[in-house]
């Protein structure tokens, strides 16, 4: 025991002994139970309505996958069949060009109608709101037909001095065919919504992004290209992706022109075996694979361009199925081995 004289003098206050040296890495004395052995183990909450919820929801949707699977009606030996079928895949790959060219030429056509939008000359903002105006506010249908009989509108074209003599003029009934009508209509239809897709995008950059810029002296197209447009992509990329999905189940409208897309070319085989159904579900199944493979590459590409504002990633499909498993792994060991826990020299 140490009295007040001891304190007085520090130099006869005994050294401090190190409590580790007296305990064991367990935490208690070598031989001795530490109070921590007798302490009630801590159980997780147990959300009871959230597992009947989810028991009830697995229950259902098995119960409709196995009506789907089960009903003959759908004839999935004849999906089978005419899954591969070169009809099938002439169609599928029209369709995968058709949604390509589309978006390319759609957003080649909206980032200038976005930068006119957002110019400070009222011409060209005007000229710019009126073609996302009207191109929205019209059905695609209604474009494309109007665009199909382009003919009753306008017979012929030409190309001269404006409102003069014309050199060259063409017949627009040999002008246009069915593909190039669908190209042409899907295209302009697409422009409007990406321009207004890259302007809610380069909005969205913080303005004082570009105030940094100009104090920096880089100039007005450097400074869109390389700090505007990047950020505004963590914007952009989620929307594009939703419209180059909806541009590929978009694209069988096409089909009351008689373009061979996907649609079109199922309905011809059905129109002469009869099974609508099965082919019906050989372009619904082909649909669903090409969309999935479109979201999985949308989600790279939004992780690729959220480096820069996010701390971490989001985890890939891979990297969330390994932690799963690994937390798997670990409840499986806990259940097998509750009371198990590392030996230490104190236990020995």
């Amino acid at each position: 025991m140490v009295s007040p004289s001891d304190i007085a003098d520090p130099s006869r206050v005994p050294a401090a002994v190190p409590v580790a040296a007296h305990l064991g890495a367990s935490g208690h004395s070598p031989g001795h139970p530490g109070p921590d052995d007798d302490l009630p183990r801590i159980v997780p909450r147990r959300h009871v309505g959230r597992r009947l919820i989810a028991a009830a929801a697995l229950l259902v949707l098995a119960m409709g996958v196995n009506s789907v699977l089960r009903n003959r009606a759908f004839q999935w030996d004849v999906v089978g069949r005419y899954f591969t079928t070169a009809a099938v895949l002439d169609g599928l790959l029209l369709t995968l060009w058709l949604t390509g060219v589309v978006m390319a030429l759609g957003f080649l056509l909206g980032i200038p109608l976005a930068v006119m939008r957002l110019s400070a000359n009222p011409v060209l903002r005007t000229l710019s709101w009126g073609y996302v105006w009207i191109f929205r506010s019209t059905p695609l249908l209604v474009q494309l037909l109007l665009w199909f009989n382009i003919g009753a509108l306008y017979p012929t074209l030409g190309l001269g001095i404006p409102f003069g003599p014309e050199f060259v003029t063409v017949k627009t009934v040999n002008l246009l065919g069915p593909t190039l009508t669908a190209v042409i209509g899907l295209t302009l239809h697409e422009a409007a919504y990406a321009a207004e897709v890259v302007r809610g995008g380069i909005l969205s950059v913080d303005a004082g992004q570009t105030e940094a810029a100009q104090a920096l002296g880089i100039g007005r197209r450097r400074t869109l290209r390389r700090i505007v447009v990047p950020q505004a992509m963590r914007s952009i990329v989620p929307t594009a992706g939703n419209m180059l999905i909806g541009t590929l189940k978009g694209t069988s409208i096409v089909s009351v022109l008689a373009v061979h897309d996907l649609l079109y070319s199922v309905q011809l085989v059905y129109n002469q075996t009869y099974q609508v159904i099965p082919l019906l579900m050989v372009a619904t199944l082909w649909y669903i694979a090409v969309t999935t493979v479109l979201g999985a590459g949308q989600f790279y590409v939004e992780r690729h361009y959220a480096r820069g504002s996010a701390r971490a990633l989001p985890p890939t499909p891979l990297g969330r199925l390994r932690v799963h498993l690994i937390a798997l792994r670990a409840r499986l060991y806990r259940a097998t081995a509750p009371d198990a826990r590392p030996a230490v020299d104190g236990d020995r």
